[in-house]
C-alpha cells in the first residue's frame, strides 16, 4: 500500500525520535495531541511509515518547529510557498514554551512535591534560557537544557530557609496518589530525578545518564535501587509498566499551570535589568570607596606610640625616723654655710 509522503521535508527517523524527547513528551502524549494513534508515532519516528494528510503535515510543522538555526556563513534559503516562515526569537521561544512548559510543570512537581515551586522552576528555568537564548537555541536539545535547569531548581537545598517552604503544602486528594507521591519524595534527589526521568518523562539509559551527569551504570544502578524503594513502600509499583502510568496520572491529576510565554520573557527582562543596575550601582559604590580612601589616608608613616610599662627597680619609699648622731652633725654643718653654697676661688692679678 503505497502512502502519500509530505511535502516538506522531514529530518531522518533518529532525529524526529530526538526533538519528541526534547519537548519532555511521551509517544503518547504526541499522538493525542496530534489526533493519531500512539502506532502511527512509533511507525513514523521508526521509518516505517511518511506522515501523510493533514495528520502528516501537523506532525511535520511540530518537527520544524524548533529545527536548529542557520549558521551566519549559510546562505538563507529562499521562502516556499506552504512551508512556514522562520521563526524570530521570541516566536521560537513561546512555541518551546508552549510545547514543554506544561508537561514540565508537572514533571517538576514529582521531583519536589510543591505545586508552586514547580511552577516557579520552571519559569525561573525558562528566562535563564531566554537570557541565553543564542546559546540555547542552537543546543541539540533546547527542552533538555530547560528540563535539566527546571530540575536544579526544584531540588535546590537552599528552598528549605524561605518562610514559605517551611511547612508542606495538601497532599493529593486520591490516597494512592498520596503513598505514591510519598514514596517518591523518600527517596534521594538523584534516585528521584533518574527514576522521573526515566519511567516518567520516558528517556532512554544513556540520555538519563547524560542529564543527571552520571555514567550509565551509575544511572541503572540508581533506577534499580529507586525502584526497589518504591516496591518495598508500594507493592504494586513493582510493574514498571504500571509504574509509569502511575507517574503519568499523577502529575496529570493536579492543577498545574504555567504563566503565559510574554509573562515570564517580560519577568526575565526585568530581573535583568534589576540585576545589571544592581552591579552598576555597587561597582560605583566600590570606585567612590577606594577614591575617598585613597583621598583622606595618611601620606607617610607613622609609627604607633609604644604602650606605657611600669618602671622596675625603684625602692619603695621609707618613712622618715629620728637622725643620728652624725646626721644631725651633718644638717648643722650645711645650715651654718652660706646660702650660695661654699666659697669660690677667684683669680688673684699678679
Amino acid at each position: 500500500m503505497s502512502t502519500q509522503i509530505s511535502a516538506s521535508p522531514l529530518p531522518p527517523p533518529k532525529e524526529r525520535r530526538r526533538l519528541r524527547q526534547s519537548r519532555s513528551l511521551t509517544r503518547a502524549q504526541l499522538a493525542r495531541r496530534l489526533g493519531v494513534a500512539r502506532a502511527t508515532v512509533r511507525a513514523w519516528e521508526s521509518g516505517r511509515r511518511a506522515p501523510a494528510g493533514a495528520e502528516g503535515r501537523a506532525y511535520t510543522e511540530f518537527l520544524g518547529a524548533f529545527a536548529p538555526p542557520t549558521g551566519p556563513d549559510e546562505p538563507s534559503a529562499k521562502p516556499v510557498p506552504g512551508k512556514p516562515e522562520p521563526l524570530t526569537p521570541a516566536q521560537a521561544f513561546d512555541a518551546l514554551y508552549a510545547f514543554c512548559a506544561p508537561a514540565l510543570v508537572r514533571q517538576t512537581y514529582l521531583l519536589c512535591g510543591r505545586r508552586e515551586l514547580a511552577r516557579e522552576a520552571v519559569e525561573r528555568a525558562f528566562q535563564l534560557a531566554w537570557q541565553r537564548w543564542p546559546e540555547v537555541a542552537r543546543d541539540r536539545e533546547p527542552a533538555g537544557w530547560v528540563r535539566a535547569v527546571a530540575y536544579d531548581c526544584a531540588l535546590s537545598p537552599w528552598h528549605r530557609f524561605r518562610p514559605c517552604y517551611r511547612h508542606p503544602e495538601p497532599p493529593p486528594a486520591d490516597p494512592a496518589d498520596r503513598d505514591l507521591l510519598g514514596a517518591l519524595l523518600k527517596l534521594p534527589p538523584s534516585y528521584r530525578r533518574t527514576l522521573v526521568l526515566y519511567d516518567g518523562v520516558g528517556l532512554d539509559l544513556p540520555e538519563t545518564a547524560a542529564e543527571t551527569e552520571a555514567s550509565t551504570p551509575a544511572a541503572a544502578n540508581r533506577l534499580t535501587h529507586a525502584r526497589e524503594a518504591m516496591a518495598a513502600r508500594v507493592p504494586e509499583l513493582a510493574d514498571t509498566a504500571l509504574l509509569h502510568r502511575r507517574l503519568t496520572e499523577l502529575s496529570s491529576r493536579e492543577r498545574l499551570r504555567a504563566s503565559r510565554p510574554p509573562t515570564v520573557r517580560t519577568l526575565g527582562e526585568r530581573r535583568n535589568v534589576f540585576w545589571t543596575r544592581a552591579a552598576i550601582a555597587f561597582t560605583v559604590t566600590i570606585i567612590g570607596a577606594t577614591t575617598l580612601t585613597l583621598r583622606t589616608a595618611p601620606t607617610h608613616y607613622e609609627p604607633p606610640i609604644a604602650p606605657a610599662r611600669a618602671v622596675q627597680g625603684v625602692p619603695r619609699a621609707v618613712p622618715m625616723g629620728p637622725l643620728s648622731r652624725d646626721e644631725l652633725a651633718l644638717r648643722s654643718k650645711l645650715h651654718g654655710e652660706a646660702s650660695s653654697g661654699g666659697e669660690r676661688i677667684e683669680p688673684t692679678p699678679r
